[in-house]
């Protein structure tokens, strides 16, 4: 009984002392140094406008109303609710996600082909009519942002060379240089276009 009484009260010590250090402690000093060294990544690389209010995340895309000024997003299973980002985990073959894919595509030409008459579908780029895994990957292939890239001049009265400038500009590299492929952040880029046009 006694040898009972001393493993229990062992076993309990072991975890409060472990709930304190590993549950609480270490979750504090990781957060403090990232407060210190990373301060704008660790509370969500927030974006804010001229008057600081937050419109947004570099790390999460969001769905820009259509509007033919602005870059748009890749589509998204979850109407850009960081909340509940999923995806339907359905193969290519799966006629939903064909259908789905089939009335983006269809979409993306009504938009853009107006501003690029021999745009064709076989030239639309995956990540156009294709979900990414989250739901709200902010960023947009290079090849989408091209071919949007001949709408949003139209729209906003800019030259074409200047909207491709902004591009190269908010175009992040691979991932350590060898991952992924380069990315076109898209809310960075709308902003970037907004701020030009204030010019």
């Amino acid at each position: 009984m006694r040898a009972l009484r001393r493993d229990l009260t062992a076993a309990l010590v072991a975890l409060v002392v472990l709930t304190l250090v590993l549950g609480l402690g270490y979750p504090l000093l990781v957060t403090g140094i990232a407060q210190v060294a990373f301060p704008g990544a660790a509370n969500g690389s927030l974006v804010r406008d001229g008057a600081g209010r937050v419109i947004g995340s570099r790390l999460l895309g969001q769905g820009f109303g259509g509007r033919a000024r602005d870059f748009q997003s890749r589509p998204s299973q979850t109407g850009y609710s960081a909340s509940a980002t999923a995806f339907s985990n359905a193969g290519p073959n799966d006629a939903a996600t064909r259908a789905a894919i089939a009335a983006s595509a269809r979409a993306y030409l009504r938009r853009e082909r107006p501003y690029d008459p021999a745009l064709t579908r076989a030239a639309i780029p995956p990540d156009a009519v294709q979900t990414s895994a989250s739901g709200v990957d902010p960023h947009i292939s290079v090849a989408n942002a091209r071919i949007q890239t001949h709408r949003v001049a139209t729209a906003r009265g800019l030259p074409l060379a200047r909207v491709e400038r902004l591009i190269a500009a908010h175009t992040d590299g691979r991932a350590l240089g060898l991952f992924g492929e380069p990315g076109v952040n898209v809310l960075t880029l709308n902003l970037a276009l907004d701020e030009e046009g204030s010019r």
